[in-house]
């Protein structure tokens, strides 16, 4: 390790560089029950399931974008909102940037199941993420093009969020490290930051720290540990589920961040928003910055 120190400051050595890190790849949930999340995500949402790798069932949101559903949630002690996926030009590079940042990563990076390069870490908070390198031959690379039906209630996951006990903690990592730059932030009351958007360096996709949750319940942290699918109108989203017959216990409403969305829930209380990208009115709390 000293060695290694003193190599990493002499004169002319070239420390990692970050590469980009473009947006979300992709959100795995757990589900006990298949059968209701492909209704979800299948039927209501009109997304294709190209492939199934791993007892991993992949719902395509786009080329580059995808919801996982695996069946092992075996109790309400578990975290149903497991991984969070980025997109990244170069997961190997990736990796030895935040090596060289003190950041505890896996050794090397792998190839997935899938065939593409990734590496796994927990943030400081403990939740998994995964920094994905679409390549070439890769299962989802063989996809472009395909599975991308006229039925699809979004074209894009544009945000994915969780609960977050520490946030100057998460702040090192991505903000510090990662890059992420804060967009806005808003809460329950002005006076609140209880939710903090984290859009990623080199896209549009961000990353929501839900905060201020110490002893969330099960209800709760399904709220909490959410994913957000973009939309050019919540009120046709709306019209369209309920045509498909989809379960809804709430209609499009307003946000504290002045924009349209709705709220829906998975069979295992896990929220998934439909979510215009524009406010149509003034936030709350604090203006949209870096956008």
């Amino acid at each position: 390790m000293a060695i290694a120190a003193l190599l990493l400051a002499a004169p002319g050595w070239a420390q990692p560089k970050r590469p980009a890190i473009v947006g979300v790849a992709h959100v795995r949930l757990k589900t006990n029950d298949l059968a209701e999340e492909k209704k979800l995500f299948g039927h209501d949402f009109g997304f294709e399931s190209p492939f199934l790798l791993d007892n991993v069932t992949y719902f395509k949101v786009n080329d580059h974008q995808y919801v996982e559903i695996t069946p092992d949630l075996k109790d309400d002690s578990e975290d149903r909102l497991t991984n969070i996926a980025f997109e990244t030009t170069n997961a190997r590079q990736l990796r030895d940037y935040l090596a060289s940042q003190g950041i505890k990563v896996p050794d090397a990076i792998g190839t997935a199941a899938d065939g593409n390069l990734s590496f796994r870490m927990q943030d400081p908070d403990g939740h998994e993420i995964e920094f994905v390198e679409y390549v070439a031959g890769s299962r989802q690379s063989a996809a472009f093009g395909k599975f991308l039906p006229a039925t699809r209630i979004s074209e894009r996951i544009i945000h994915a969020g969780f609960l977050v006990q520490d946030r100057a903690a998460e702040d090192r990592l991505y903000k510090d490290v990662l890059g992420f730059k804060e967009t806005w932030h808003g809460g329950i009351t002005d006076d609140r930051a209880d939710w903090i958007d984290m859009r990623v360096p080199d896209g549009t996709d961000w990353l929501e720290y839900m905060c201020n949750n110490r002893n969330p319940s099960v209800r709760t942290r399904g709220i909490m540990n959410h994913l957000a699918l973009g939309v050019p109108s919540a009120e046709k989203g709306y019209q369209t589920l309920a045509e498909r017959g989809a379960r809804m216990n709430e209609k499009p409403k307003i946000g504290r961040d002045g924009k349209w969305q709705l709220n829906l829930y998975d069979v295992n209380l896990t929220r998934v928003e439909l979510m215009e990208p524009k406010p149509v009115q003034p936030p709350c709390c604090s203006p949209f910055i870096n956008q």
